[in-house]
């Protein structure tokens, strides 16, 4: 079941502002579920329109758990531009929510071009890192690969994306 926007004034609809966004933000939260129980893990990531939206983790622990029962994840990212100085307190914001399938990237060249993303995306001097990368770095990491199925966005009236 899918559920509209409250606040049609504020829904971005342009699937190229969403991309944007998805872009621009550092972070993404994730929320999962197993059992009956959520989790919810906030992660770096790199956004490329071929390959959607790739996450590194170690290759033990909880969300592991998680996603090996039911890799079906919400997500979340948030641009926060903070308060409006005008004649009214507003907070600005753009935001895009997700849904999607997580699958885990074992192909070396894949893993390899997701870290170099996310690199791209995080880090002011990317090619200084990227250089440094060694096959024995890349088998260390669990690359995580969110195919999105569903996509929505809000943003504030006075943020210009």
């Amino acid at each position: 079941m899918r559920y509209h926007v409250r606040r049609k004034d504020k829904e971005i609809t342009d699937l190229t502002i969403l991309k944007k966004i998805l872009k621009s933000a550092k972070f993404v939260t994730i929320a999962m579920c197993r059992h009956n129980e959520p989790y919810l893990v906030s992660l770096s990531y790199g956004y490329d329109e071929e390959n959607n939206r790739n996450f590194h983790c170690a290759p033990e622990g909880k969300k592991l758990d998680y996603l090996g029962e039911n890799n079906k994840v919400w997500g979340q990212v948030l641009l926060d531009f903070g308060y409006s100085r005008g004649d009214y307190c507003d907070h600005l914001y753009a935001s895009v929510h997700f849904s999607g399938r997580v699958t885990f990237v074992n192909d070396s060249n894949e893993k390899r071009s997701a870290i170099e993303c996310m690199i791209r995306h995080l880090d002011s001097n990317p090619e200084a890192l990227i250089s440094k990368l060694s096959s024995q770095d890349l088998d260390k990491v669990l690359i995580g690969r969110i195919d999105i199925e569903y996509m929505t966005g809000k943003k504030s009236k006075g943020v210009t994306i």
